[in-house]
């Protein structure tokens, strides 16, 4: 079947953002195919590597350096405390905080899970010639840290939005049930 040309400018075979998330399943299929029968996911095994590079960190830092939001991060650091990857306390800095460290049992998975984590790079990188591989990874690298200052200029903004007084809103009065 011969394929129609959309009307308007997107075209589907050139969208960054298609291409970007074909691109993404494969590699998470490699990086699941490279793990076999370990029960670490890609994003584990990013959560485990930052962690083992700069131990302490905070759960807000974790955000910043894998680029997992938030709510996503917090519910995969839970799992993994519960699986005993990781430990958390709270920091002495700032007792709103907690910063998060890797167990013997995280460690022992991130050293298994490495050499793996590489295979699946390394295969994904072939597909590509050597000539567009340094490329590729340095366009990538300057769109995610693009990415990142947008992120940054917008956390003002949300924080004003988030920050602004809240009038409380009185609570009717419920009307005291009637006795027979």
């Amino acid at each position: 079947m011969a394929s129609k040309k959309s009307a308007g400018s997107y075209d589907l075979e050139s969208s960054l953002s298609h291409l970007l998330r074909r691109a993404q399943q494969f590699a998470y299929d490699q990086f699941v195919q490279q793990m076999g029968d370990s029960a670490i996911t890609p994003r584990q095994f990013i959560v485990l590597f930052a962690v083992n590079d700069a131990e302490g960190l905070s759960q807000t830092d974790l955000v910043n350096r894998t680029g997992i939001d938030r709510s996503t991060l917090a519910d995969m650091i839970s799992r993994m405390i519960k699986n005993g990857l990781l430990a958390r306390k709270r920091t002495a800095e700032d007792a709103r905080a907690n910063s998060v460290r890797l167990t013997a049992s995280g460690r022992r998975a991130l050293t298994s899970s490495l050499p793996r984590a590489v295979s699946a790079e390394k295969a994904l990188l072939e597909l590509l010639p050597k000539s567009t591989q340094a490329d590729l990874i340095k366009g990538l690298t300057h769109l995610a840290s693009a990415i990142g200052s947008v992120k940054e200029e917008e956390k003002p903004a949300r924080a004003t939005r988030t920050a602004a007084p809240t009038k409380k809103r009185a609570t009717p009065k419920r009307a005291a049930p009637k006795r027979k």
